[in-house]
C-alpha cells in the first residue's frame, strides 16, 4: 500500500503526517531521516489497527489530495511511503 506522507519544515526540525492516517506523525532533524520516521510510525500505527481488529485505512492518493483546496501547501514536502502489510489486513 502506498500512502501519501507530507513533511513540513520547522524551525530546528521537520514533522510530517499521512493525511490517510489520523493521528499519526513523525520528526526528524532532516527529510530522510523524518520519512524514515514516519514510515516506522505508519508500520506500527497500522499494525496496532490490525491487532485491534481494525482494517487500516485504504490510501486515497495525492490527486484526491491536491483537488481539495487548502489540504496542501506549497511550502510542504510530498513523498509516498510504500508499506507492506500483512494480507488479512485486505480481507
Amino acid at each position: 500500500m502506498k500512502y501519501l506522507v507530507v513533511i513540513e519544515k520547522g524551525e530546528r526540525n521537520y514533522s510530517a503526517y499521512s493525511p490517510d492516517v489520523s493521528g499519526c506523525v513523525s520528526t526528524g532533524k532532516t527529510v530522510e531521516e523524518t520519512l524514515e520516521n514516519m514510515k516506522d510510525a505508519l508500520e506500527f500505527h497500522l499494525e496496532g489497527l490490525l491487532e485491534l481488529g481494525e482494517n487500516p485505512p485504504m490510501p486515497k492518493g495525492l490527486s484526491f489530495y491536491l483537488s481539495q483546496n487548502g489540504e496542501i501547501s506549497n511550502d510542504e514536502i510530498l513523498a509516498h511511503v510504500n508499506l507492506e502489510l500483512p494480507t488479512l489486513a485486505l480481507a
